[in-house]
């Protein structure tokens, strides 16, 4: 039953990886984050916001976009590291389980709230996987 565990949380990680991959891609190689209304963009590269006048609300845009990606990069290929490598030691303690659990959580709230349902149905699948893993470790 290990085995099925640390299966279920290799595939949650597995996918915030893609996730983060394809939206980081989509930020710097593409314009699928742009506004489909061209007055928006353009205003959005002459405005500021009032926290500074050292970037526009298009960088900032653009510099959100990138960390949110990088975020989700480093949850999945951080998990996908620990979960191939030390599955064992991860089996340990009920921390990190949890922890990734109101992550994901998190992130299924963001994407139901927030966003469309790609990511919302990605982040529910890895919450799924991850609380199937967490439950076989600690029920078995």
């Amino acid at each position: 039953m290990t085995i099925i565990a640390q299966y279920l949380w290799l595939i949650g990680a597995l996918i915030f990886f893609i996730l983060g991959g394809i939206h980081l891609t989509y930020t710097f190689f593409t314009n699928m984050f742009s506004s489909r209304n061209q007055n928006v963009i353009v205003e959005m590269k002459s405005s500021y916001p009032i926290l500074t006048k050292r970037t526009t609300i298009w960088k900032a845009w653009i510099g959100f976009n990138a960390s949110h990606s990088m975020g989700v990069l480093f949850f999945g290929i951080i998990n996908l590291y620990i979960a191939f490598k030390y599955f064992d030691v991860l089996q340990s303690d009920h921390f990190f389980f949890l922890l990734n659990i109101l992550i994901a959580g998190f992130y299924v709230w963001l994407g139901k709230k927030y966003w469309f349902n790609v990511p919302f149905i990605g982040a529910f699948i890895t919450l799924i996987c991850y609380l199937l893993s967490y439950s076989i470790i600690f029920t078995a």
